[in-house]
C-alpha cells in the first residue's frame, strides 16, 4: 500500500447532502478494506453523518456547500474531516438546549473518544474551518 490514501467529494451545503456524503465515505472505506457492518465503519459513518449536518444546519446557508476529506494513513489512522466556508467555530451548547438540538458534537466527542481517537477543529485563513476526527484504523473490527 502507499504512504496514504485520500479521497474527498464536495456537496451542496442542503439536508439531501448528509446521507450522500455518509454513502460515499462507505463507499471509500470498503475500498480501502473496511468491512461493511464492521464497528470501525458505524461509529465512522455516524461521525460523518453528524459532521455533514452541522454543516448543513449551522452554517446558516453561508457556506454554499462542504468538503468530506478521508486520508487513510499506513493502515493506522483514518482522518475524516468535514469543510465549511463559515467562519463561526463550533461550540458546545447548553445542556438544556441540547435537549432538542446541539448533540451532535457530543455524539461526535463521545464516538471517536470512544474510539481512542481525537478530534480537532482547524479554522482556515480565509474563514471557514474544517472539523477532524482522527481514529485508529480499524477495518477487521467485526460487526
Amino acid at each position: 500500500m502507499a504512504d496514504h490514501q485520500e479521497a474527498s467529494v464536495t456537496l451542496p451545503s442542503a439536508p439531501a447532502s448528509v446521507p450522500a456524503a455518509r454513502r460515499h465515505v462507505g463507499r471509500v472505506l470498503a475500498e480501502w478494506g473496511m468491512p461493511d457492518g464492521a464497528d470501525a465503519a458505524d461509529r465512522a459513518l455516524l461521525i460523518v453523518s453528524e459532521l455533514a449536518t452541522n454543516a448543513v444546519q449551522h452554517t446558516r446557508g453561508q457556506s454554499p456547500d462542504f468538503t468530506v476529506r478521508l486520508r487513510l494513513e499506513r493502515d493506522e489512522r483514518l482522518f475524516l474531516g468535514v469543510s465549511d466556508s463559515h467562519h463561526r467555530m463550533p461550540r458546545r451548547l447548553p445542556a438544556a438546549v441540547q435537549q432538542d438540538n446541539g448533540r451532535g458534537l457530543t455524539i461526535i466527542r463521545t464516538l471517536t473518544a470512544e474510539s481512542g481517537g481525537r478530534l480537532a477543529v482547524v479554522p482556515h485563513r480565509h474563514g471557514g474551518k474544517t472539523v477532524w476526527v482522527v481514529l485508529p484504523w480499524l477495518a477487521n473490527d467485526g460487526p
